[in-house]
């Protein structure tokens, strides 16, 4: 299994590709802005199938998903439903830089994920998820903006609740093995083990 960041946007938001070489299947996960440079990227791998999903919808995961859809022939989004009417919300923005809320190819609906190992993570948004990608050789957890490196993701904007987040991160990601890699929605990557002991809104010394 391969893996590969792509910071997007002025957000730095992460665009993740995931090519699972056995299956010749590639995920697409938050094509968030710059979706020419995706594309360009996606179109490396020998792929016989392209997926996109989405660990939540926010405009800054969320703006690069019909271009990329349209070029790459993904026949369907995966995302939470409790999500899709933030997706679709045309206060779904962040002016001046994510004017409007973004509309999928005509035909491409949306449908739950169905791969591996989804984590509900309710709490940035109502349907934040986490997906944990294991081949048996590398494993790796994908948190959307539920927590980053030694911080968590905000709640304060539309969907979010702060109990629900907490609960989420403790019941769902620090109960994974400590060596488990995190990858988040925006900077560097951390562990499971970093985030308990270090995270100042998690700690439990």
């Amino acid at each position: 299994m391969k893996h590969e960041i792509i910071p997007v946007g002025p957000l730095s938001t992460n665009c993740h590709l995931v090519f699972d070489e056995n299956k010749r299947e590639l995920f697409i996960i938050d094509p968030g802005a710059e979706p020419e440079k995706i594309i360009r990227a996606a179109k490396k791998y020998d792929f016989a199938s392209a997926r996109i999903l989405l660990t939540h919808a926010h405009i800054d995961h969320i703006s690069g998903c019909g271009q990329v859809a349209g070029e790459l022939g993904v026949a369907e989004v995966e995302l939470s439903p409790a999500d899709i009417p933030m997706y679709n919300s045309e206060d779904n923005h962040f002016f001046p830089y994510f004017p409007r809320a973004v509309n999928l190819p005509p035909g491409v609906p949306f449908r739950p994920m169905a791969i591996g190992t989804i984590l509900e993570l309710p709490g940035h948004t109502q349907g934040g998820s986490g997906i944990l990608f294991d081949d048996g050789e590398s494993k790796f957890l994908l948190s959307g903006d539920t927590i980053f490196n030694c911080s968590i993701g905000r709640t304060d904007l539309p969907g979010g609740n702060y109990g629900m987040l907490i609960s989420s991160i403790r019941t769902q990601i620090l109960t994974l093995p400590e060596d488990l890699e995190i990858f988040p929605g925006h900077g560097t990557s951390t562990t499971v083990g970093n985030e308990r002991v270090n995270n100042p809104f998690l700690s439990m010394r």
